[in-house]
């Protein structure tokens, strides 16, 4: 028996009998919706880095890169399928310095360090051998597929501006690439221009005016080569940092139809090797601030409205990998899901993290694919949150952070509650808003079906653990491959919801009457 299996079933009455309970009320505005997001609103990321990819003296990657992953690992199989499907966006910092083996490109280099190359790497290739490879993996999978694509192929970088990537995008190496694609009948969901690319860029950057244009050109490819409607891939983009300015001209250019997806990444934790990480994570204040992100990207598709609105096409937390010291823990769930829950509230339609494999960041062990923490929080919101995303409103600590949808399977709404305190619990009753009347006092609920409860708490307490506990089950794959299973814990819905101090609960109460969800 694991040693660590016999503290995890006492750890939430632990915390809740050593911290101060404050009683909250959660009012849930189920009359409208506030905002949709897709149905596959988690995604994950895998990147291009090799293993000799380090920062900050260390280098996680190890073979989780595109090109040398093991794709015939039971335990990184079933970690996928467990979501079916999940939504899996191949990109990253390399792909802008991607060919693809196919047409005219006789070579297929490997990336190699190289001190003037981009992000310190040589050009590298995908080989027509390992994209057969992948489309096996993800068609197994039921992966629903984004595809980065090389934005600098055909320019140079400018003599006169660092960093600035100059000239016309040459396509024909993408036009082969799709060419073979369609051939084989591997299933595309969206293409992604380029990787920050925008604004003042991340090793490289384009031109709004420029990027507007060669991204028409990239329509127009797509739509020339995919002659059915149905199979045609979307267009998104830039895939970078969020500049105002940069965005508003490179869609002025573009103009309406042409970009389906206006795609942007989050690292708002800054550089993996901050000292602070643990306070960031835990700090409501500092978890708030980048929402006026999520507001900027909103304005601009509310004024442009691409078709698929707004995707958060990266997300790792921090910078260059991750923290080694954080990352990986319960305690980045913190950061993560609410995150997820913001943006979400922002309209924000998908939420790719960084990275499903490799880093830190990983939501899998890089070399026994073991799941982290973040992964089972993932899982659990990709179940239970549906797409219909509600208003919810309190008067609390602000450590405890609150999103309301309607349930994935109907009927009822899904919550989750985050506590960022270390020392309050919180009681927390619901009520139901009362439509058209601020004025008039909300119903309180009282439910008459059990709920069904999912409480995530760290191992002994510990939030720097890499083992997360649900209902007091450790969750860990003893003698299998297979994700444990991930039953609720049915509840007397006359009691309160008990949130532990530094945990986090889903909760989904079937006979909550929410108009929005009908």
């Amino acid at each position: 028996m694991n040693f660590k299996f016999a503290f995890c079933p006492i750890i939430l009455l632990l915390s809740a009998s050593l911290s101060f309970a404050q009683n909250v009320n959660v009012v849930i505005h189920g009359a409208a919706s506030i905002a949709k997001t897709d149905d596959n609103f988690v995604c994950v990321t895998l990147d291009w880095w090799p293993a000799e990819k380090c920062d900050y003296n260390q280098c996680p990657w190890g073979k989780a890169g595109i090109l040398n992953l093991d794709l015939r690992y039971g335990a990184l199989i079933n970690a996928i399928k467990a979501f079916n499907p999940l939504r899996i966006k191949v990109g990253g910092s390399l792909q802008d310095n991607v060919v693809y083996k196919v047409g005219e490109v006789s070579s297929c280099p490997n990336f190699m360090k190289r001190e003037d190359g981009l992000f310190g790497f040589s050009q590298g290739c995908l080989s027509i051998e390992r994209w057969d490879q992948l489309n096996r993996f993800f068609n197994h999978t039921g992966v629903k597929l984004t595809f980065g694509l090389n934005a600098l192929f055909g320019r140079n970088e400018s003599q006169t501006e660092k960093g600035l990537w100059i000239g016309d995008w040459q396509p024909q190496n993408t036009r082969d690439f799709m060419q073979y694609t369609i051939s084989k009948g591997y299933k595309v969901d969206s293409y992604e221009f380029g990787n920050q690319l925008s604004g003042s860029g991340m090793g490289a950057k384009v031109d709004a005016k420029q990027y507007g244009k060669d991204v028409i050109l990239l329509k127009n490819l797509v739509k020339e080569l995919y002659a059915h409607p149905e199979t045609e891939p979307k267009v998104l983009g830039p895939g970078g940092f969020y500049e105002e300015k940069w965005f508003n001209t490179f869609l002025e250019v573009s103009g309406q139809g042409v970009v389906d997806g206006l795609t942007h990444q989050i690292y708002n934790l800054g550089p993996g090797d901050d000292p602070n990480m643990m306070n960031k994570v835990l700090d409501p204040s500092y978890l708030s601030q980048v929402s006026q992100t999520y507001k900027g990207v909103s304005d601009v598709v509310n004024k442009f409205r691409p078709q698929l609105g707004a995707w958060v096409s990266e997300s790792g937390g921090a910078l260059k990998g991750g923290s080694k010291d954080v990352s990986r823990t319960f305690a980045d769930g913190f950061w993560y899901l609410d995150q997820m829950g913001m943006a979400s509230t922002y309209d924000q339609k998908v939420f790719c993290r960084q990275a499903l494999i490799g880093g830190n960041y990983g939501l899998l062990n890089a070399t026994t694919f073991v799941p982290n923490p973040d992964y089972y929080g993932a899982l659990l919101w990709h179940r239970l949150m549906g797409s219909t995303v509600l208003a919810v409103t309190k008067e609390s600590d602000p450590n405890l952070r609150v999103y309301a949808h309607c349930a994935k399977k109907k009927p009822g709404v899904s919550l989750i509650f985050i506590n960022l305190s270390k020392d309050r619990s919180f009681n927390i009753t619901l009520s139901n808003a009362k439509p058209g009347d601020a004025g008039k006092p909300n119903y309180e609920f009282v439910g008459k079906q059990n709920r069904e409860e999912y409480y995530l708490g760290a191992l002994i307490g510990d939030i720097k653990d890499d083992i997360v506990c649900l209902n007091d089950v450790p969750m860990v794959q003893i003698d299998s491959e297979d994700i444990p299973a991930m039953d609720p814990k049915l509840v007397d819905a006359s009691t309160p919801i008990s949130i532990a101090a530094q945990s986090i609960a889903y909760a989904t109460i079937r006979d909550f009457e929410a108009p929005a969800c009908v």
